[in-house]
């Protein structure tokens, strides 16, 4: 048989797959919506079901710690724009729960069961509540993740409550604090960590967000925790208890610790699916429990654990919106593509978040550097760009109202320059590296927003499963 003819049966059978191949997709925000418009953009005409546990069509996020408690938008008008039409059939507020890969079907709630030749997981985390039950259903007590959840928490932030508490100071709730003192009100912020965003950015920096807190009339208090929330006699929420016996008088709580991978639905299924997230590899083929990877069930968006070139191979997990989309569309091309054709996901992590009047922006991953260096600006002013290093080169940046410099960054991390930065890379000669002072990830502080899941030859734990 000639390469050629070769080729063109290699071409029909692709083809023919893009038109009757079923495919499912668990998960209706972003990253499923995004890999759905992939997919149709990629030739795929067959039939399409997206599935999504809430009942609202996929909605963007980011907008709700910021302009949705503001005011400025309600929460139900954060609806995410279509670029291009589906043709799907949506099943939503519907949970999947469970997955069986030998008839390849996924096991709904209502105890229906979809077929599929090809499935993409993208069931993304939740809001990790209050560890009490109790005191979590007390009345003012809140989480934010879900639309429902913002216009909850907007509307008693409006109420202009006597004094709100966040408990956790990580971006989110870093960024409430900040929109309660934008509308005036007394906010207390409980971190049991040393300071806020000292997970994602380490302790340097942290303190510069805690000086940034206090500065704006925030009551910051770190390396403390909440032993208890207490309500009056109509079940609203009206004190929390601390670790260090004081007392916070609040009416208004919101629980900022986290999130959890969507991950129990897979229980049982056989793949490596757990605490951080499923894992796959670099073109998003989830694998199974032993580490073989699959060649009909993909993963993406915030659940997704692979591994990145730059960072040792190690295994990301990114709660990012640019993970979600340019995941989705390397998911989707994998999805309907031979294996000469996949090509990787390898992003470079980014993300911003608004708070105090500061745009802070970052780039790389900055838990992966155990050394930071001030490159630009002033650090008085909050207006800056430090570097993070291992091993000699640098691994990430951020930026304190100096976005313009990412770009720059950007393409050193890319390209795994030295570190420090050469000499266009800083007008502050003569700083000199020092710690970046990131807590030791056992100890159970606010969760960074990526997180490095490497091998750890150290652990015993594992044990080989026979094929299901």
């Amino acid at each position: 048989m000639s390469a050629t003819s070769t080729k063109e049966k290699v071409a029909d059978l692709v083809a023919t797959f893009k038109s009757t191949g079923r495919f499912v997709i668990v998960g209706a925000s972003l990253a499923g919506l995004r890999a759905a418009e992939a997919l149709r953009k990629e030739g795929f005409t067959g039939p399409l079901t997206i599935i999504g546990d809430e009942p609202e069509e996929p909605y963007d996020r980011p907008p709700l710690s910021k302009q949705v408690l503001k005011g400025w938008v309600p929460a139900d008008h954060t609806k995410l724009p279509r670029v291009r039409q589906v043709d799907a059939e949506w099943r939503l507020g519907i949970a999947a729960t469970g997955l069986d890969r030998v008839t390849k079907q996924v096991r709904l709630a209502n105890g229906e069961q979809v077929p599929y030749d090809r499935l993409l997981i993208a069931t993304g985390t939740r809001a990790r509540e209050w560890p009490n039950a109790k005191e979590a259903a007390l009345e003012g007590v809140y989480t934010i993740r879900t639309s429902t959840d913002a216009a909850g928490l907007q509307k008693a932030l409006a109420a202009k409550p006597g004094r709100v508490l966040v408990i956790g100071a990580g971006f989110i709730g870093s960024e409430v604090a900040s929109v309660c003192r934008e509308l005036g009100l007394p906010v207390t912020v409980v971190e049991s960590g040393s300071a806020p965003l000292v997970s994602s950015l380490g302790g340097v920096i942290g303190a510069i967000a805690a000086e940034m807190q206090r500065d704006h009339g925030v009551d910051l208090r770190t390396g403390i925790g909440v032993k208890s929330l207490e309500g009056d006699g109509k079940g609203h929420v009206r004190r929390a208890r601390l670790s260090d016996d004081s007392v916070v008088q609040c009416d208004v709580v919101l629980a900022s610790l986290g999130s959890i991978r969507n991950t129990e639905w897979l229980e049982g299924s056989g793949l490596a699916a757990g605490f951080w997230g499923v894992g796959c590899d670099a073109g998003l083929r989830a694998f199974d429990i032993n580490g073989v990877v699959t060649e009909s069930i993909f993963v993406v968006g915030d659940i997704a654990r692979f591994p990145h070139v730059l960072y040792e191979y190690q295994f990301l997990v990114l709660e990012h919106w640019d993970n979600a989309v340019l995941g989705a569309e390397v998911a989707a091309h994998n999805m309907v593509s031979l294996e000469p054709d996949r090509r990787p996901h390898l992003p470079l992590p980014a993300f911003w978040s608004g708070q105090f009047g500061v745009n802070i922006k970052s780039v790389g991953v900055c838990p992966f550097g155990n050394e930071i260096i001030f490159t630009q600006g002033s650090v008085k002013e909050r207006r800056f760009a430090a570097a993070y290093g291992h091993r000699g080169r640098i691994v990430a940046a951020v930026t304190f109202n100096h976005g313009k410099w990412l770009e720059y960054y950007a393409a050193q991390i890319e390209r795994s320059a030295p570190f420090p930065p050469p000499p266009a890379g800083y007008d502050r000669p003569e700083m000199k590296p020092v710690p970046a002072e990131f807590p030791d990830p056992r100890v159970p502080t606010s969760r960074p927003d990526v997180i490095l899941t490497g091998h750890d030859p150290t652990e015993r734990g594992a044990e080989f499963q026979a094929r299901i």
